[in-house]
């Protein structure tokens, strides 16, 4: 897994590595605390279930929003800082401020905001961390990974002591739902899909008596090391008139990507190279000259996007909808047992991460995402083979999270080296990923409820069949790719002298 040459890439780029680590880090711990505090959220605003789950709209479209957004700023590596820096500030400030927004309306902006600032981090951070180990990325990549799984463990639990056990807006006209009934309407809380509120006693007038606030600001002050770690980075690569002397580059200059190179040029120069950098996805695609590009070059960005569509897509699905499945038939699991299964899906994607890491150091990341397209398909047939059994949907929920864990990365590093990292790969296929997850969760929100009991399955079993035929295509679509680049030297060369490609 680490090899010398490998080991010391790292030590030479330790802090910006471990920058980019914590700020993915952020991004999970802004991802995972919405579900849990959604009913102490929604006594704070005195609105109803309906109203504060388009909260969680406001959200998810943000952060789609802002992935794309984040590729704006990919222009140098100290433009990437100082976009990573604000990002990682405003999810702090959100956690700072959402205890005091006591209507729905700004808790939805506010959120919005929080996921525009999640989705320039997700971009960012795959992107630059790509750009400074290239071929190497697959390892780093799945520690990045696993820092988002980490942060989307910790927020509830930091969240879950202050959840409120009662109805935590009380009048005299209503009784205490129970903690049960509390529980089971939190499991069900996904986006566009709510449990039927009349079952229960929510009041939306009286006295608020919640301790949520504290989560919050709990919260805020675990993040707050984020960005000052990305202002002390900034200050060593002298962004923004931090420090008056910029420091010695982690790497020598000749190692150094285009973008880590550019604090480091003469005036002169730095304006040479400024004018080949493209501000984002369009003046990516622009400055690639892409009348000479072979076509198998765009199929393989399409192709590698709808892969990622499809299994975050499942990703998505999945673990907003595991625990409705199971409380209904056929399987009428009692919901304080079904509310594991969705805490167990995501430990399950957090230790997958965890083990991908020494393995990214030995298998190839098209023989791993095959693996796990598999994996996924074979975890489906095995719940389908058996819908009435809870422990083969236990099992199948750890095997489905454990062979998404690594998928996104695995692709990611894949079509990179695909395209000798050249190209905007990262862009679209964070972008497609984000769009996969919106999307498919919207589309099995609105047949949860078909008199199918299986639908569930049948659409994560579908999902799954799709990615891997289509990655089977891209399988195809590189081999031809490879034998056109290496027949049209002339039109490869166009592309390698733009910025995507990177010495190693």
């Amino acid at each position: 897994m680490w090899d010398d040459r490998r080991w010391g890439l790292f030590k030479r780029n330790l802090q910006p590595t471990l920058t980019l680590w914590s700020a993915f880090c952020s991004f999970g711990l802004c991802m995972a605390f919405l579900g849990p505090t959604l009913l102490d959220l929604r006594c704070q605003t005195h609105s109803s279930l309906q109203q504060i789950t388009w909260v969680f709209f406001a959200q998810n479209f943000c952060v789609l929003v802002g992935t794309i957004i984040g590729g704006v700023f990919k222009k140098t590596f100290s433009c990437s800082l100082s976009a990573l820096f604000v990002s990682t500030l405003l999810i702090s400030a959100v956690f700072s401020i959402i205890p005091f927004c006591n209507n729905v309306i700004i808790l939805a902006f506010v959120l919005a905001v929080a996921g525009l600032a999640m989705g320039c981090i997700d971009t960012i951070a795959n992107l630059q961390l790509v750009r400074i180990y290239q071929k190497d990325s697959p390892v780093f990549l799945q520690v990045l990974h696993f820092c988002v799984g980490f942060g989307a463990f910790l927020s509830p639990m930091i969240a879950d002591p202050f959840l409120s056990e009662t109805n935590c807006i009380q009048n005299n006209r209503t009784v205490n739902g129970t903690f049960s009934d509390l529980t089971h309407i939190r499991k069900s809380l996904v986006p566009h899909h709510v449990v039927n509120e009349t079952q229960f006693v929510l009041p939306t007038d009286g006295l608020v008596i919640s301790q949520v606030s504290y989560a919050f600001w709990i919260m805020a002050l675990i993040n707050l090391p984020v960005p000052i770690a990305v202002l002390f980075l900034m200050c060593k690569q002298g962004v923004g008139g931090c420090c008056g002397k910029k420091s010695v580059p982690l790497l020598p200059a000749e190692e150094l990507p285009p973008d880590l190179q550019m604090d480091r040029l003469a005036p002169g120069q730095e304006k040479t190279l400024h004018a080949k950098e493209p501000d984002g996805l369009i003046d990516c695609l622009k400055g690639l000259r892409l009348q000479e590009a072979p076509c198998t070059f765009f199929v393989v960005h399409i192709i590698g996007a709808v892969v990622l569509f499809m299994t975050d897509g499942i990703l998505g699905e999945y673990s907003g909808f595991v625990y409705t499945y199971a409380v209904e038939k056929p399987l009428y699991i009692e919901p304080r047992v079904a509310g594991y299964l969705s805490s167990l899906f995501w430990a399950s994607i957090t230790l997958g991460r965890l083990a991908s890491i020494p393995v990214s150091g030995k298998l190839k990341p098209v023989t791993m995402v095959f693996i796990n397209l598999g994996g996924i398909i074979g975890t489906f047939v095995l719940m389908l083979c058996f819908p009435v059994s809870v422990v083969c949907l236990y099992v199948g929920t750890g095997l489905l999270g454990f062979f998404l864990s690594s998928t996104f990365p695995s692709m990611l590093a894949y079509t990179e080296d695909i395209l000798n990292y050249q190209g905007c790969a990262t862009t679209v296929l964070v972008t497609g990923a984000g769009i996969g997850e919106f999307a498919l969760q919207m589309l099995v929100g609105s047949v949860i409820q078909s008199p199918e009991t299986d639908i569930f399955l049948v659409c994560g079993l579908t999902f799954g069949c799709l990615a891997l035929l289509f990655y089977l295509v891209l399988i195809l679509v590189h081999r031809l790719h490879s034998h056109q680049t290496m027949a049209a030297p002339s039109k490869t060369g166009t592309i390698e002298e733009s910025k995507f490609s990177y010495q190693s």
